[in-house]
């Protein structure tokens, strides 16, 4: 079942972590160096939480939709392309200790916006181990 996608870029990763498993009654699913994501059931939401400078305040990173198959991907696509929407396709990219096929279409508010698989679990947060976490899901050709 499709889920959407908010993250956050956090100060207190720690301290967020801590509020979010209050919040949501669960621990997060994953948790590597600078990063967490949950997966609540109720209501279907994945929840990730990117470490952000300190003392800044949290804002977000990008929203989502996590879908099953890498064909819901190629059918957004193609879905969003026809619907006159610029979009940026990643496929067998690493974010977000993930490697995972995307699509990123941005609205009008310059919110980015993935559909994405996620394939399997990867080692780096972004597209290699030196990425800075700014360089991750950010949807951007450069």
């Amino acid at each position: 079942m499709p889920r959407v996608q908010l993250a956050l870029r956090v100060a207190d990763l720690e301290g967020s972590v801590a509020f979010y498993s209050k919040l949501f009654g669960t621990e997060p699913a994953k948790r590597r160096p600078g990063y967490a994501n949950f997966a609540i059931a109720e209501p279907p939401l994945k929840l990730v939480l990117i470490e952000g400078e300190p003392g800044e305040d949290t804002r977000l990173d990008h929203l989502g939709v996590e879908v099953a198959s890498t064909e819901q991907v190629t059918a957004a696509t193609t879905r969003l392309r026809d619907a006159g929407l610029a979009t940026f396709e990643e496929n067998d990219t690493s974010c977000c200790y993930a490697v995972q096929d995307k699509v990123w279409v941005t609205a009008p508010g310059k919110e980015p916006w993935e559909v994405y698989v996620v394939k399997s679990d990867a080692d780096t947060l972004g597209k290699s181990a030196d990425s800075a976490p700014a360089a991750c899901c950010t949807g951007d050709a450069s």
